[in-house]
């Protein structure tokens, strides 16, 4: 495997003709990068901050095999990859040039990628996070059903929504990855966030849900003030997403969670999501 094997590209539709193919063969792994070129080709190239994102694909043997993204200041995102693609990853990156402040990817390649950057710069891995990607199987909604009910978020709602954006990604210790209020703009636009609220109208919790692509949806973010949590808002809401999800037509929904939150794991299991793969989010430190 030889770095060249690798190219690079701040060209998104060049990227996308180029590897689209393969980033929908595999739909669910290829989640987040078929999320975040749908937002860029949506709205721009700085839909996630003033830096232009960077693209890249291994071809071997006339066919795409894997491929890269990043959108900085944030983490590098890689589909699967064997150690040795993984190695030449990071010497295609260093010759470069290109900044590396962490990885996120399916388990065994973040180990792999994180191990080869070690071999080839000194830097060294810390873990940020790991997480589990679901697949729904059969909708369970849970139960005892908190008083209340769902209602998709509007224009109206718009404050609300970018406040407690921020305070997710707060409380997943993540920068946001948009500015809050065209977050919540962008969401709303489609109808793609749902309000589970109390009897008098109270919003109580959050849970939003991705554009169709590549026949799938993932829900995202799910959200529920910290003095309101343990009563099944979220997992109300949660629900009442995925069966209008499911009432559209759709029938691949997707969710990611934080495995170091038994709660949410045990909930998103019971109603009704299925473990399809661990992914491993890196952060990269410079030797010292």
């Amino acid at each position: 495997m030889r770095p060249d094997d690798w190219y690079s590209t701040q060209d998104l539709n060049g990227f996308l003709s180029h590897a689209g193919g393969f980033l929908r063969s595999r739909p669910d792994l290829h989640t987040v990068a078929l999320t975040v070129t749908e937002t860029l080709r949506a709205n721009g190239p700085r839909a996630y901050g003033d830096e232009a994102p960077v693209f890249g694909a291994l071809e071997r043997d006339g066919q795409v095999r894997a491929a890269y993204f990043r959108t900085p200041p944030y983490r590098l995102n890689v589909t699967p990859l064997t150690p040795d693609e993984a190695d030449a990853l990071a010497a295609h990156l260093l010759a470069l040039g290109h900044a590396v402040p962490g990885v996120i990817a399916a388990q065994d390649t973040a180990e792999a990628f994180v191990a080869a950057w070690q071999r080839h710069t000194g830097a060294r891995g810390t873990v940020g996070q790991r997480q589990r990607l679901y697949r729904l199987g059969n909708l369970t909604v849970p139960q005892p059903v908190p008083a209340g009910r769902a209602r998709v978020a509007g224009p109206q709602d718009r404050e609300l929504l970018a406040r407690w954006y921020g305070a997710f990604t707060e409380a997943t210790g993540h920068a946001p990855a948009r500015d809050p209020g065209a977050w919540a703009d962008a969401r709303v636009s489609y109808g793609g966030l749902t309000l589970w609220e109390g009897e008098d109208g109270t919003p109580l919790a959050m849970a939003g849900v991705t554009p169709l692509i590549a026949g799938q949806v993932r829900i995202a973010p799910v959200y529920t003030p910290a003095p309101l949590r343990g009563r099944g808002y979220g997992g109300a809401a949660t629900a009442a997403v995925t069966r209008s999800v499911l009432t559209s037509g759709v029938r691949e929904v997707l969710l990611f969670t934080d495995l170091s939150n038994p709660t949410s794991n045990g909930l998103y299991q019971r109603i009704g999501y299925r473990p399809v793969a661990d992914f491993t989010a890196y952060d990269l430190h410079r030797a010292r």
